[in-house]
C-alpha cells in the first residue's frame, strides 16, 4: 500500500502542532504496514463515502479512503469529545 495525500490534507498537516506532525508520521508507518495496527484502532467512520478513520494520539484523528493499493489521506483533525 501507498499514501497520498489530499491538499486539504496537506494544510491541515501543516498546520497542525510540530508534535501531531511527527506522531503522524509515525502513525502512518503503522498504517503502511498494518492497518489492523492497535495504536491506530482504525475503523469505518462514514461507510457510505468509504471514509476510515483512525488516530494520532487521544486528541487528534486522520481520515482516509482505501482507493486500489492506496490510502487517499483526506483530513488530520482535533477529535471533538
Amino acid at each position: 500500500m501507498r499514501a497520498v495525500l489530499t491538499e486539504p490534507f496537506a494544510d491541515n498537516l501543516i498546520h497542525a502542532p510540530a508534535v501531531i506532525q511527527k506522531r503522524f508520521g509515525e502513525q502512518l508507518a503503522h498504517l503502511l504496514r498494518d492497518l489492523r495496527h492497535p495504536s491506530l484502532r482504525a475503523k469505518k467512520y462514514d461507510e457510505s463515502r468509504g471514509l476510515w478513520q483512525a488516530r494520532i494520539n487521544d486528541d487528534w484523528r486522520f481520515y482516509f479512503t482505501v482507493e486500489g493499493d492506496s490510502y487517499v489521506l483526506r483530513a488530520l483533525t482535533p477529535h471533538p469529545k
